[in-house]
This record gives C-alpha cells, structure tokens and sequence, in this order.
C-alpha cells in the first residue's frame, strides 16, 4: 500500500506512544483514522494533535474500548462504521499492548491472564471483528504489534516474562501463518508483523494504571511485590521507606519512556514506510535488529547466562515492548 491518503485505517491503543503517532502521521497523510484506548484524555489529546497537522476533511474519531473484551470491540467496529460512513477498512493497526503477569509461578494468575488477554486475545478480537472490513476494501493491510520479545522471550536470566512473551510469540505466529492464508483465500489483503525493540513509551506507566498499580495505588501487597523483585535482582531492598519505593517505581517508568534509543515517533515511521514497502516483517530499533541477529545466531544458547551478558555488554538491552 504505497499511499494512505484518502484510506481509511483503525489503530487500538492510541492514546499513547506509538499508537499515538501512527494516527498522527496517518492523518498528516491525509488518511481518515478511527483510534480507541482504554483510557479517553490521551485519546483527546491524540485527535487533537493529529488533527492539528492533518490536510483539511481528514477525520480523526476516537473510542474507549478494551481490546480483550470482544463485545467492546465489536461496539468499536460499529463507531467506526457509523461515524466514518463506511462499510470497508484498509488498515488494522493491531498495537495496543501491556505489560506484566512475569512468572507462571510466581505471580498472580489474573495478572498473568489480563496480560495475555490484552496482547493476544486484543490482537485476535480486532482481526476476527474487523476482517469483514478489511475483506470489503479494494486493497487492505493489517499490521500486528509483536516485540523483539516474540523472537526472544527474555529481559534478563533472573526476571520472568512469560505471559507477555507468551503473548508476543502468539502474534507473531498467528501474523506468520496468515501469509499463506490471505494468498490463498483473500489476495487483495497483505499482513506485517512489527517486532519494536526499546522504544520511548509509556507502557510500563499505562501498564501500572491498567493493574490499579501506579505510584500513588500502591497498597502494602504491591510494594511488597516489588521489593521481592528488587532484591530478586540483587538490589537491595529492605531499608527503603515505601515513599521512596514509590518515587522509584514512577522514576523507572518515566526512565523506560525517555532515555530509549528509539522514540514512538521514529517507531511510527519505521512502522509505516514497512506498510508502504509491503514488507511482511518489520524489526523497529537498530537494538531488535542486533537481537534478532543474535538469536537466530545461535538459538540454542540464547537462554544461558552467558548469552545474556554478551547482549548487554554489546549494550543491545534496555527494555523491550511497545
């Protein structure tokens, strides 16, 4: 799809980050956006800004939608009908994701399940509900969100991450396997799988929210939680006052959203310019090129000790997500 102007696209998650700036560079482009998020004053502030730079007509509409509850979605879809006229998408944004639910063991189930539900079932639900949209377009695109943690499902030896892993290596198959299903069955239709390294967003703030866990709901149990993680990776724990736990939970995510080596905006554009190339697989960071290059390297060692310090004295780690 080599233009978006006069096009049609639905991106979940887009109250934030890189969901933000693929409406906002959609509509500067002249493409009409339908945007939905969990929370409504970032939506606000995402139409307003892209409407800012966007060629005059462009429509920017917006819902609050929970992307793991189908009957949410579905009432998304018909917004989407309703307020852009239309029964045909040409681009699925499939980008809203969360972080947590680390350990099958040691974390709570519901967490690990909400995790899951959002990053896997989210991308599920908006393809099943929105591909009678896709399939009436004349040309259309759906781009899942994985990670470079759906080619290697780590953040260190000693940290768990296995329901957003989990959730991303879903993504990525399910994005894989629909090659040969639209070639064969709906033609007019291509399908990308962005795999974003440490990009500057506010998922592990949102995230927080989502959980009822930001800095100011902490309640003794979350703290609690969070020291046992601290001092699972060899930090010192015990002396620090529950203020400054707090501060330091806010300061981490602040920290993850603005000393990334790739902004969401420069994501953004890496995204789109893989749209445009047609390009099935779209690595976003030199960081989940260099990583995915290692990998596939040397796939049976990636999860040994020893793979992990030669990732971080390449300064290949910061984090990973969307």
């Amino acid at each position: 799809m080599e233009r978006f102007e006069g096009r049609i696209a639905v991106v979940t998650g887009g109250g934030t980050g890189m969901g933000r700036e693929l409406v906002r560079q959609l509509a500067r482009d002249g493409c009409h956006v339908a945007t939905c998020d969990v929370f409504a004053e970032p939506l606000d502030e995402t139409r307003v800004s892209a409407l800012a730079d966007a060629p005059s007509g462009t429509r920017v509409s917006t819902f609050v939608a929970d992307v793991s509850d189908e009957r949410q979605v579905l009432s998304f879809r018909d917004a989407v009908s309703t307020e852009h006229a239309t029964d045909h998408i040409n681009l699925l944004f499939n980008n809203a994701g969360i972080g947590g639910g680390g350990s099958m063991i040691g974390d709570d189930r519901a967490d690990w399940e909400r995790t899951f539900g959002v990053d896997w079932g989210g991308v599920y639900n908006c393809t099943r509900v929105f591909l009678p949209m896709l399939l009436a377009s004349e040309e259309g695109h759906l781009v899942n969100t994985s990670s470079i943690n759906g080619v290697w499902g780590s953040i260190g030896p000693t940290t768990p991450h296995t329901s957003y892993s989990a959730a991303k290596f879903a993504v990525r198959g399910f994005s894989e396997a629909l090659i040969a299903d639209f070639r064969v069955n709906a033609p007019h239709l291509r399908v990308s799988v962005v795999m974003p390294g440490h990009i500057g967003t506010s998922i592990v703030l949102n995230s927080a929210k989502v959980f009822g866990r930001d800095a100011d709901s902490m309640d003794d149990e979350d703290l609690e939680r969070v020291r046992r993680q601290l001092v699972s990776r060899g930090l010192p724990a015990d002396g620090v006052s529950d203020e400054d736990l707090r501060k330091g939970v806010q300061m981490m995510g602040e920290a993850f959203r603005d000393h990334a080596p790739t902004t969401a905006a420069q994501a953004a554009t890496i995204i789109l310019n893989g749209v445009r190339e047609n390009r099935w697989r779209i690595l976003v960071g030199e960081d989940a090129e260099r990583i995915d290059a290692e990998v596939r390297a040397d796939p049976e060692h990636a999860y040994d000790v020893e793979f992990w310090e030669r990732i971080r004295a390449k300064g290949l780690f910061g984090g990973f997500g969307s």
